[in-house]
């Protein structure tokens, strides 16, 4: 079976994906002829408008709870209305790991949107942070809509940079006029310095960019303390050094860390020891990943302290 496009549109409810939703539906450049499956997994106060689509082959099926969400049920509506393409308006409570388990092997994500309804957004970042993070973690652009000319941007712009830096940032104003985000976002230390020198706090923010900018990074030299890690996995001359990150929440802390060579310059490495290490990176395979990836060649090394706040965060 060829591959069904799959346009995927997040937020919660009165975030403004129906609307958005229809309006596409209504444009007749997306009529291309093929069958359109509209897959709604939560209805608000605003309803579709089939009569005013431009795109005349879609089928609206609307699942009434999570547990219809399954590969089966998506599998046979596929089969029986001969589905090539498929929008989706998702549940903002159920998480995107629940779409992802339900969908056909012909199923490929194409694009990624989120809404957000400005007003509320903030508050819904404080307390349902977990639910924010899976509606942004992959999203290709972010959306706030009702947006206000009090509303300090900033906020909203840190809310979603400490997810993930690759989605466009959106600001969709009452009366309709539309910005982009613009604002730069400086790293909390030199990438162009002789040394990198990256303070405690700061590691999360460096390992994230090293981990999507690498080529950015390599040749370069980084000084910063973390936490080492061995095991029979990590080859000899080497150990895993980082730290423990929180993403989210208390439940997503990991222990986050790069292959460092350490050759001889210092011995009797265990896990839990801190160190404080300046390499120069490359790019290059290792086991600890198992593939190729970011290897720091280590210059020197020395034991160190451990710093006053054991886990990090993006913000």
């Amino acid at each position: 079976m060829e591959d069904i496009s799959v346009y995927l549109f997040l937020g919660f409810l009165d975030s403004g994906k129906t609307k958005f939703i229809q309006e596409t539906l209504e444009d007749p450049r997306m009529d291309t002829g093929e069958n359109a499956l509209l897959l709604v997994c939560e209805e608000g106060d605003e309803e579709y408008s089939p009569e005013k689509f431009k795109v005349r082959k879609v089928t609206k099926v609307t699942l009434e709870s999570e547990d219809e969400l399954t590969i089966e049920n998506l599998r046979t509506v596929t089969e029986k209305h001969g589905i090539q393409r498929v929008v989706v308006e998702y549940n903002g409570t159920w998480t995107l790991q629940k779409f992802f388990d339900a969908m056909p092997e012909s199923w490929v994500i194409n694009q990624i949107m989120t809404f957000f309804d400005a007003s509320t957004f903030l508050n819904y970042n404080k307390n349902m942070r977990q639910l924010v993070f899976d509606k942004i973690q992959m999203t290709q652009m972010v959306v706030f809509n009702r947006f206000k000319g009090e509303n300090e941007k900033i906020e909203f712009h840190k809310a979603v940079r400490g997810i993930s830096r690759r989605p466009d940032i959106v600001y969709e104003y009452i009366g309709g006029k539309v910005e982009y985000d613009e604002i730069e976002d400086p790293m909390p230390f030199d990438v162009n310095a002789p040394v990198i020198e990256v303070d405690d706090r700061d590691f999360a923010w460096f390992y994230r960019d090293l981990a999507e900018k690498t080529d950015e990074y390599i040749g370069k030299k980084v000084k910063f303390k973390g936490m080492a890690a061995v095991s029979k996995r990590v080859p000899k001359g080497c150990i895993v050094l980082g730290r423990h990150i929180m993403t989210c929440c208390e439940a997503d802390i990991a222990y986050d860390g790069f292959a460092v060579k350490i050759g001889n310059l210092i011995s009797g490495v265990k896990t839990r020891d801190w160190l404080t290490v300046t390499a120069k990176i490359a790019f290059e395979y290792n086991d600890v990943y198992r593939a190729a990836g970011p290897v720091l060649i280590a210059e020197e090394v020395e034991r160190a302290e451990a710093p006053e706040q054991a886990v990090v965060t993006y913000y």
